[in-house]
């Protein structure tokens, strides 16, 4: 597969509770940063953008990202199953990926 261009201005985030998404474009706003925001609900989902596979199957539509924002916790694929899958694939591994929680233990 070809290695596909960076889209220096995506931001992929990985988060299942709309609040803080919301949360994120409020922070990013007031921070004055403007990048395209795409969002995926699980780590599932994340390897399918990743992956050009099912619903993301176009790069149109799910542009390569410049950095991945991923939540721990999430349904089906959480965050550190889903982030070993991306640094056992040589392709995806060269993507950045920020781990970030609400959560309080």
């Amino acid at each position: 597969m070809a290695d596909p261009g960076v889209n220096r201005s995506v931001l992929l985030v990985v988060e299942d509770d709309q609040d803080d998404q919301l949360l994120l474009v409020d922070a990013l706003r007031a921070a004055g940063q403007a990048p395209t925001l795409k969002f995926v609900q699980d780590g599932q989902e994340l390897l399918d953008y990743l992956r050009r596979e099912g619903e993301h199957a176009d790069p149109a539509r799910s542009p390569w990202p410049s950095l991945i924002l991923l939540d721990l916790r999430m349904p089906r694929l959480d965050g550190p199953a889903a982030l070993e899958a991306i640094k056992a694939d040589a392709r995806l591994r060269r993507v950045p990926v920020v781990v970030m929680t609400t959560s309080w233990s």
